[in-house]
């Protein structure tokens, strides 16, 4: 079974690790882990590379994640929106897809995990991929581990990227930036977004 950490509007990388998958395992009895694309998810803006942070209850170091609960006493919905919409207004299927990404970022569910899943499990649907969610019930060690694999700061991932070359909107000020949120693909390529994936999966 492929186990996954649970992402927020998840990198391109782990959507191709899905494409050819009937079901797979989101990790749930993890220790948090800080930094992470948990709890975060990087765009191309304007000024290059945008890491958007969703924020969270206070926390304890070593809580399972499943307990882990999202913030709203600020307005970071409406700041991340903001952003998306000033990073893709001018990519190809942004009005496309605007409709169904915008309740998605404005989601109000407490729990992380289960806030990730719902967009994650949407997201798959907009795209065309069959993979079924499912949740594990215990920790256990997996080879590869794709759980510390896909990290922000972990370039693990180079082979897959030096071959994932898509249309940016803003490529031309700052060249092509790859492994970012699957939101930056969908806005890019649209339609061609699962077979994008679907191929790209054979370079993992």
């Amino acid at each position: 079974m492929l186990v996954l950490p649970s992402s927020c509007f998840a990198p391109i990388f782990q959507f191709a690790l899905i494409a050819n998958k009937e079901t797979y395992a989101i990790e749930t009895k993890e220790h948090f882990i800080k930094q992470s694309f948990r709890s975060r998810y990087q765009v191309y803006g304007a000024n290059g590379l945008l890491n958007l942070v969703v924020p969270l209850k206070k926390w304890k170091n070593h809580t399972p994640i499943d307990q882990i609960e999202v913030s709203y006493d600020e307005d970071w919905q409406l700041l991340h929106w903001r952003s998306i919409e000033s990073a893709y207004r001018a990519s190809p299927f942004f009005e496309f897809y605007e409709s169904e990404i915008k309740p998605l970022v404005f989601s109000k569910e407490i729990n992380l995990i289960q806030r990730n899943a719902q967009i994650e499990s949407v997201l798959c649907k907009m795209i065309g991929l069959s993979a079924k969610i499912t949740f594990t019930k215990g920790y256990n060690e997996h080879d590869p581990d794709w759980r510390s694999v896909i990290h922000p700061k972990n370039k693990i991932e180079m082979e897959f990227a030096s071959k994932s070359h898509y249309l940016q909107v803003f490529e031309d000020k700052h060249g092509f930036i790859p492994n970012l949120s699957i939101l930056d693909l969908l806005f890019n390529l649209g339609p061609e977004t699962k077979l994008y994936l679907t191929q790209h999966n054979q370079s993992i």
